[in-house]
């Protein structure tokens, strides 16, 4: 009993969003963890794919480490990131500032940039090959004899195709992600610069970009993760050619395990990918500072 009111004490009651958590912490549970875990134990295991599972030790790990295979596939990987990164982080900052405009057309250019994203990499993959195809494609097509190369044929030009390919994809989704950004800035900023004379270049640069860091934090580790995982589009336009020009991890991966029937390398090189993501994931992370995950909270 409460003694100024007469009446028994208040209880709070308790909170229900650890109970709104738990259908997504089963979910990652059930096809995150325990995935990862059986990966990291078919790692150190000989298997076809097909037969009985032997245990082997590190086996599958030396396989793995010792192939001079393995640094060339992390240097493409590497560059792909790098490369694909520095393509579509500007690129995608100019659309995302460009779509957060109030004009009525730009809705509409908004639908058109999106609808890459809406396409399967295998389809994506499919249209370009056939476009680039020196013979049948479209160079061919038009008789212009700059787009008539072998594309998919020569180290470079393949590269090139690969990172402008991934990048045509992509750029939609990291421009949705700067568009909400752009529109998260407080309009009084803008004012203020408007008084003091500063035009839309300065603006942008002075303004939009600093008050944009976290949102490129977010959308650099949705980016370079994310390429780590570049595999069907890969797989159908070049194989990982020519010779192992466009071999990244992914598809080495895919190579030993269903093509050479060596689960166990294969799994090694899955839980490498899953520690390199990790890594970037955190080194993006810090560099973007401590408030980095509180600020996104707060745009949402």
């Amino acid at each position: 009993m409460s003694a100024l009111t007469g009446h028994p004490p208040r209880r709070e009651p308790r909170s229900i969003l650890p109970w709104l958590a738990t259908p997504a912490l089963v979910v990652f549970v059930g096809f995150a963890v325990i995935p990862l875990v059986g990966v990291f134990a078919l790692s150190f295991t000989t298997w076809d794919g097909i037969g009985a599972i032997h245990p082997s030790g590190l086996t599958s790990w030396r396989a793995v480490l010792t192939n001079p295979g393995l640094p060339h596939a992390l240097w493409v990987t590497s560059l792909v990131m790098a490369v694909s990164w520095a393509v579509q982080t500007p690129l995608s900052i100019l659309l995302g500032t460009f779509l957060a405009g109030r004009q009525r057309y730009r809705a509409v250019l908004g639908v058109v940039y999106f609808v890459p994203l809406m396409l399967s990499s295998a389809a994506i993959a499919i249209a370009y090959k056939a476009l680039l195809d020196p013979n049948f494609g479209l160079g061919a097509g038009l008789k212009i004899h700059a787009l008539s190369q072998d594309w998919l044929g020569r180290p470079g030009l393949a590269f090139g195709v690969v990172v402008f390919v991934v990048s045509w994809q992509f750029i939609p989704f990291h421009s949705l992600i700067y568009q909400g950004g752009v529109q998260q800035i407080p309009k009084s900023l803008y004012e203020a610069a408007q008084l003091d004379g500063a035009g839309r270049i300065r603006q942008f640069f002075s303004i939009t970009l600093p008050q944009l860091k976290y949102t490129v934090i977010t959308s650099s580790t949705l980016m370079v993760v994310g390429s780590l995982t570049f595999f069907d589009l890969i797989f159908i336009l070049t194989e990982g050619g020519p010779g192992d020009a466009t071999r990244v991890l992914a598809l080495d991966m895919y190579k030993r395990g269903f093509q050479a029937n060596l689960m166990g390398p294969a799994s090694a090189i899955a839980v490498i990918l899953v520690l390199v993501g990790l890594a970037l994931a955190l080194l993006l992370r810090r560099l973007g500072g401590r408030d980095a995950g509180a600020s996104q909270l707060e745009g949402v």
